[in-house]
C-alpha cells in the first residue's frame, strides 16, 4: 500500500505521483479520505466500521500480511501502520526507506492504477494505542506517562508559527521533544533499535512509564511510535488530534 501524504506547503500531488509510479501491485491509500469527514480537525481516525469499509474496498482482508511505504522513505506510510494497528491488524509491515531506496535499487515500478478486489477486513478496535487531550491533559498533570513530541525544535519551542491557521505556538506542558528526523538515517531507512533506544533515553523517556507520542496532526507521532514499537514497546498512544487541536483549544495549557 503506497500511503504517501504531503504537506499542503509542499505541493504535491501524492496520487497522481502514484499513478506515474508504484510498487507493483502497490494500491493508493490517501489517509485524508481515510478518515473522520465530521471532525474539524485534519485526517483523524474514522470509526472502526468506516475504516473497515476502506480496507475491505482497497482489498485488505483478515488473513492479509500489509506492507506499507510512501515516497518520502519513512513518513506517512507509519500514519497507517498505526492505524491498522489500532483497529486489530497487526500483520503490518513498513517498508524501510520507501519509495526512494526501492527505485535507487532499481527495482521495477509500474504506473496506472490497480482494481483490487474487494476482501472482509473485520476491525477489532485496540483504544489504548490512541489518546485523547483529557487523558494527555491528566497525565502530564499527575506525571503517570511520558509525552513526546516529533514535531522540530523551532515549533516545539514556539519560535517559529504554526503553519495552521489559529493555532497557538508552543508544547505541551512537560512534553519532550524528539524531532521525528533524529530516527532516521541519512537514506530516510529507520536506525537501528539500540541507537533508537539511546536516542530516547538522552531526550528523558522513562521506558517504565506509558508513552504518548504527538506531533503537528498525527502523522509524524506514528513515526515516534514506530520506532518505540521497534525498541519493543508495542503498547505507545499516539494523540490523534495532535498539535492542531491542542494548540486551536485555548483551554488547554501551553508551555
Amino acid at each position: 500500500m503506497d500511503a504517501s501524504w504531503h504537506m499542503p506547503q509542499d505541493k504535491r500531488d501524492a496520487q497522481a505521483e502514484y499513478k506515474d509510479a508504484h510498487i507493483p501491485g502497490a494500491v493508493f491509500a490517501d489517509i485524508d479520505k481515510i478518515s473522520d469527514a465530521d471532525s474539524s480537525y485534519p485526517h483523524m481516525a474514522p470509526s472502526p466500521d468506516l475504516f473497515a469499509q476502506a480496507m475491505g474496498a482497497l482489498g485488505v482482508g483478515d488473513t492479509h500480511h500489509v506492507v506499507v511505504y510512501d515516497t518520502q522513505g519513512l513518513f506517512s506510510a507509519a500514519r497507517l501502520w498505526w492505524m491498522l494497528r489500532v483497529y486489530g491488524h497487526e500483520r503490518v509491515s513498513v517498508l524501510d526507506g520507501g519509495f526512494p531506496k526501492w527505485r535507487k535499487e532499481g527495482r521495477q515500478v509500474e504506473s496506472g492504477e490497480i482494481s483490487p478486489q474487494a476482501a472482509v477486513f473485520t476491525p477489532a478496535f485496540n483504544p489504548y494505542l490512541g489518546a485523547e487531550a483529557a487523558h494527555v491533559l491528566e497525565h502530564t498533570r499527575q506525571k503517570t506517562a511520558t509525552v513526546l513530541d516529533a514535531r522540530s525544535a523551532e515549533r516545539f519551542a514556539g519560535s517559529v508559527p504554526e503553519p495552521r491557521p489559529g493555532v497557538r505556538s508552543g508544547h505541551i506542558p512537560g512534553s519532550l521533544n524528539v524531532p521525528f528526523g533524529t530516527l532516521l538515517n541519512a537514506d530516510k531507512t529507520m536506525k537501528k533499535p539500540a541507537e533508537l533506544k539511546e536516542l530516547f533515553q538522552r531526550a528523558g523517556v522513562d521506558f517504565a512509564k506509558p508513552v504518548i507520542t504527538s506531533c503537528g496532526s498525527g502523522v509524524t507521532a506514528c513515526i515516534l511510535a514506530l520506532g518505540l514499537y521497534e525498541c519493543g514497546r508495542k503498547d505507545v498512544a499516539v494523540y490523534d488530534g495532535s498539535w492542531a487541536q491542542w494548540g486551536a483549544r485555548e483551554e488547554l495549557p501551553v508551555a
